[in-house]
C-alpha cells in the first residue's frame, strides 16, 4: 500500500479546520469542526488555535508570543463568529483581543471564549538561551502507548484522537487499565496524524491535547478548562514533540496543569498553565 504524503503547514486538516474568513474589518466567520471533539465538547486547544489564527490575521505581527484565554461557555460544532480588536501596536510587539461567539436557539449570540494575545516575530528573537529545565525523561516512542492500545474507548466522542498522533509514556497510563499512579503527571510524544509539522499555531493545540492529569489522580470524566495561558518561545523544528504536563494542587474542585513542550532539537518551544475544573466523579 502506498504511504500517504505528509501534509504540509498551510495545507492540512488542522489548517482547514482552524481557518477563518474575513467578513469585515475585525470580524471573521468560522466553522467549528466536529472532528476536534472529545467526550462531548470541542477541544480547548483547537479553539485556542482558531482564535490565535484570527488574531494573527488582525494584528501586524503574525506569531503568537503569549495568549491567554478564558472559556466562558462550552463550544459546540457548527458556525461561529470571531470579533477582534487591536489593543496596541509597536515596532516589535502588538497586542489584541478576540472573542468567539455562537448562536443560541433564539438567534442571539453567546460568547464562548475571550482571548488576549501579544504577537511578534519569532524569527527576530535573540539566540541567547539560558534554560535550566531539561527535556522530560520518557520512553522511546516505540515503547509508548496510543489510543488504540487501550482496553476501551472513553464514553462519548473521541473524534480528536483520529487527528492526533499521541504516544503516552508507560508511567502515565495506569488510568487506562484501572491503576492510576496517584501522581498528577502526563507525558507523551505528540504530532498531527497527517504528519504536518508543528508551527506556532499548532502549539496552541498541543498544550491542551494530552489526556488530563486528573486521570492519573484517579478521576474520570470531562475536565473543562476555565483559563489557559500559553507562551510560544520559538518556532519548532520538524519532527515529533515531547509534552510534559504536571498538576501539583487539586483543591476546591479545581486543578492547575503546567505544560512544557519540547521539539526534536531539544528546545523548549512552548509553555502553558491552565486552570480546570476537576471531574465530579
Amino acid at each position: 500500500m502506498a504511504q500517504a504524503a505528509q501534509a504540509l503547514i498551510g495545507d492540512s486538516e488542522f489548517d482547514r479546520d482552524t481557518a477563518v474568513t474575513l467578513r469585515e474589518e475585525g470580524v471573521y466567520d468560522a466553522e467549528l469542526s466536529a472532528g476536534w471533539t472529545i467526550i462531548h465538547a470541542v477541544n480547548g486547544g483547537y479553539l485556542l488555535a482558531m482564535l490565535g489564527r484570527a488574531l494573527g490575521e488582525a494584528l501586524p505581527h503574525s506569531d503568537p508570543f503569549s495568549v491567554s484565554a478564558h472559556y466562558l461557555t462550552a463550544s459546540v460544532p457548527g458556525p461561529a463568529v470571531i470579533r477582534t480588536q487591536v489593543v496596541r501596536t509597536g515596532r516589535t510587539l502588538s497586542t489584541g483581543q478576540a472573542s468567539l461567539f455562537q448562536y443560541a436557539e433564539d438567534g442571539t449570540e453567546v460568547e464562548r471564549i475571550r482571548v488576549l494575545g501579544t504577537y511578534g516575530d519569532l524569527d527576530s528573537l535573540s539566540d541567547d538561551i539560558r534554560t535550566s529545565v531539561k527535556p522530560p525523561a520518557m520512553a522511546q516512542i516505540e515503547q509508548c502507548f496510543g489510543p488504540g492500545d487501550g482496553p476501551a474507548p472513553i464514553p462519548g466522542s473521541s473524534a480528536i484522537t483520529e487527528r492526533l498522533d499521541i504516544k503516552l509514556d508507560p508511567s502515565t497510563v495506569g488510568w487506562a487499565i484501572g491503576t492510576p499512579s496517584g501522581k498528577g503527571e502526563m507525558r507523551g510524544w505528540f504530532g498531527l496524524a497527517d504528519g504536518r509539522d508543528a508551527d506556532p499555531y499548532s502549539l496552541l493545540l498541543t498544550v491542551d491535547a494530552l489526556p488530563p492529569t486528573s486521570f492519573e489522580l484517579g478521576l474520570k470524566g470531562w475536565t473543562p478548562t476555565i483559563e489557559l495561558t500559553t507562551h510560544i518561545r520559538c518556532r519548532p523544528a520538524p519532527g515529533p514533540l515531547r509534552v510534559s504536563i504536571t498538576t501539583r494542587n487539586l483543591a476546591g474542585g479545581f486543578l492547575e496543569e503546567d505544560a512544557d513542550v519540547w521539539d526534536s532539537a531539544d528546545r523548549l518551544v512552548a509553555q502553558s498553565r491552565q486552570l480546570a475544573r476537576a471531574p465530579r466523579s
